[in-house]
């Protein structure tokens, strides 16, 4: 059963109760008031016959008929529609007009109070009043004011009659007006509904995220769960379960689309090793082969075969480890970035490379210390690959046979960290500087993987910055310029690219 459907049934049922429930603790004010107003006309009725009834006393007292069916008329006239009764002292009925009890006996002897008295059945309201004639021997007597009691009892049952047909209206009107407002106040709720049903895996891909955003967009502006947390629907309730449940939504949108990144990052990761393993694997096997099938091959030759064997393996391993280092970067989150230190990473680095390449020449020039906002193992991956490429490709000398001249600069510059890698080597034309940034791209003397340069164009690419090849100040030999901007406090929080498919090799 929907929600609305059953706040107006409880509102159908619960508002008549209600209802119900204030006309019966009215109903006995109401009764109450209406004796009041009847006692209160009994009391005007008998203010307003008595000085007659005096008169009238007086006359039966003296023996004057006349002046008594004079003072007759003037009571029954004062009386109106109320029942009126006088007996002298004796008990002679002087008069008796309009509505009264039948029953003499019914009338009460003692007077006072208006008093309610039964007669065959019928309840009557009766003031009592004792009168005295007019003059020194007027004599006494006695004046009944009645009116039927029931009245009182007959306007209080319509009271309770139209209380019971109110009641039966609210039922029906409370439940249109109760389905109504809850309608209203679950719109929210059932566009909620409508948005978890989308969340089928069946259902189109979720668009794409921009890491450290509010939620996902796509081109064609915010998500049904963006733009329902926008949405208010005056019930505080019902919005503050809204926005949790849109903020879920959200969370469930950059998960399932890191899930589909992730997913696609492993198929591209196994498409590029299974193909790019393909010839050092068919190079292994081949030298295994002849290993296994000349097991008298000269020594010269075997060591021949086995630093081939090596070199094969030493490049599987690289590639291995490129690929994998690239599918990190195309999935490290946000909250993995911190502050670094930049020149003590570019330090370290250079150390490094000294003690796997000891023929090259490398200087560094460093400040004391840079500090920028990022992720330190890709930073480091950035730093390692800029000076390896330097030191494999910077040989100077006209057969390039000297050794690798590298130096590393590192600066601030305004709002940025430069970062530069000068080299000796023979350069690169401008026509080729933007395609040795894409994947497998490699000179065919390299001994690379071809991914070295595409992981510094990576982590610059997620750190904000960018990096361009240029040429050193002296015109000789290739220069690498990486520019990371640094740590801004209106801005501390690093927004990662919208798309990162590095290792899909597609375009950014």
């Amino acid at each position: 059963m929907k929600l609305s459907t059953r706040i107006a049934l409880w509102a159908a049922a619960v508002v008549p109760v209600l209802v119900v429930l204030a006309g019966l603790l009215l109903l006995p004010l109401v009764g109450r008031d209406l004796r009041h107003q009847q006692d209160a006309r009994l009391h005007e009725r008998a203010a307003a016959v008595l000085p007659s009834v005096r008169t009238l006393i007086a006359a039966d007292t003296r023996g004057k008929p006349k002046v008594e069916q004079n003072q007759q008329r003037k009571v029954v006239d004062a009386a109106l529609d109320s029942g009126v009764r006088v007996t002298a002292e004796d008990g002679t009925v002087l008069l008796s007009v309009g509505p009264q009890p039948a029953d003499d006996r019914a009338f009460p002897t003692a007077p006072g109070g208006p008093a309610t008295v039964h007669d065959h059945g019928a309840a009557w309201r009766v003031l009592t009043v004792r009168a005295t004639g007019t003059g020194a021997s007027g004599g006494t007597g006695t004046l009944w004011v009645s009116e039927p009691g029931g009245l009182a009892g007959d306007q209080t049952a319509a009271v309770r009659r139209r209380i019971l047909l109110v009641a039966a209206i609210a039922a029906p009107v409370s439940a249109l007006i109760g389905f109504a407002l809850a309608e209203r106040a679950t719109a929210p709720l059932r566009r909620l509904s409508r948005r978890a049903a989308e969340l089928d895996p069946a259902a189109p891909a979720v668009p794409a995220v921009s890491a450290g955003s509010a939620g996902p967009t796509d081109s064609a502006g915010p998500t049904a769960s963006a733009a329902f947390a926008a949405e208010r629907s005056g019930t505080t309730e019902v919005d503050e379960l809204a926005s949790a449940l849109a903020l879920l939504l959200c969370r469930y949108d950059e998960q399932a689309l890191r899930t589909a990144q992730a997913l696609e990052t492993a198929r591209s990761f196994s498409s590029a090793a299974s193909h790019e393993l393909r010839t050092p694997l068919m190079s292994l096997r081949t030298n295994l082969d002849v290993l296994a099938a000349h097991p008298d091959l000269p020594s010269g030759e075997r060591a021949e075969i086995v630093d081939e064997l090596r070199d094969d393996h030493t490049r599987l391993l690289d590639l291995l480890t490129a690929l994998g280092t690239l599918a990190r970067g195309d999935l490290v989150e946000v909250d993995s970035f911190g502050p670094v230190d930049l020149a003590e990473l570019a330090d370290a680095a250079a150390d490094d490379a000294r003690r796997r390449h000891p023929e090259a020449d490398i200087t560094v020039e460093l400040p004391s210390e840079l500090r920028v906002f990022g992720w330190e193992p890709g930073l480091r991956i950035m730093l390692v690959n800029l000076l390896v490429n330097a030191a494999v490709h910077g040989r100077g000398g006209p057969e390039r046979s000297g050794p690798a001249r590298v130096t590393l600069r590192l600066a601030p510059t305004g709002t940025v960290a430069l970062l530069t890698v000068d080299d000796a080597g023979p350069g690169i034309p401008p026509a080729e500087r933007e395609t040795v940034f894409h994947r497998f791209h490699r000179r065919r003397d390299s001994p690379g993987s071809g991914l070295g340069l595409t992981l510094v164009a990576q982590q610059a690419a997620l750190h904000r910055g960018s990096v361009r090849i240029t040429e050193p100040p002296d015109g000789t030999g290739c220069r690498l310029e990486v520019r990371l901007p640094l740590p801004d406090a209106d801005r501390p929080t690093l927004q990662l690219p919208v798309r990162r498919d590095w290792i899909t090799g597609g375009e950014r």
